[in-house]
């Protein structure tokens, strides 16, 4: 059965909720992204983005909110809707909301290599093979010295050591990674050497049903 995403949305209302303590994690360490940046420009992509709420309200009330170029691609129609309509309501200029599939790369061929690069709410939903390849596309999206923001369970079997060893080799340094204890999981990167080259009309991954 297919899931559906909309739906899902449904645990932000509760504050006890593991959605809403991931939320949280993600929202502090996009905060925290967004005040490293260098100054001048800054490009954001967010992928998968759902209704956008890891970052359209970190960036509503961030200072540097006006410099933000953000692309947030989501498949699920009614969720662009809500998060165009944040948008608007935040007055972001800068933010666009695409409808479409988040995994191909061309949708964001315009606007990489990324300062800040949103992976949320895919590695538990894709086959390991496709979490190593977007690690490894990852890349190509973010910048040197760019920031990678994703989130996995801790559940058995936890695949979190190896995702981070895989961005490892692709050249990454770890920032952040929450621990078992925490019941969520949520991991920060940053792209150490020079962006890859981003391949023409991939596709990063599939989600399963």
């Amino acid at each position: 059965m297919t899931r559906d995403w909309y739906a899902w949305h449904a645990d932000y209302a509760d504050p006890d909720s593991a959605l809403s303590r991931r939320l949280a994690e993600v929202q502090g360490r996009v905060r925290d992204a967004l005040d490293q940046a260098p100054a001048g420009p800054v490009r954001v992509i967010s992928l998968c983005a759902g209704q956008g709420h890891d970052l359209i309200p970190v960036l509503a009330a961030h200072p540097r909110r006006d410099e933000v170029t953000a692309r947030l691609v989501e498949w699920d129609a009614r969720n662009v809707e809500v998060a165009r309509r944040a948008v608007r309501e935040a007055g972001l200029t800068g933010v666009e909301v695409v409808a479409g599939d988040a995994a191909r790369t061309d949708r964001y061929a315009d606007l990489v290599p990324a300062d800040l690069v949103l992976l949320c709410g895919i590695f538990g939903n894709v086959v390991d093979a496709d979490i190593r390849a977007t690690v490894r596309h990852a890349a190509s999206l973010c910048a040197t010295g760019g920031t990678v923001v994703w989130t996995r369970h801790r559940r058995e079997p936890d695949l979190v050591p190896a995702i981070c060893d895989w961005f490892a080799e692709e050249g990454f340094a770890p920032v952040a990674v929450s621990s078992p204890a925490d019941g969520v999981g949520v991991g920060v990167h940053r792209l150490t050497g020079p962006p890859r080259p981003l391949a023409a009309g991939a596709t990063m991954f599939t989600f399963v049903r």
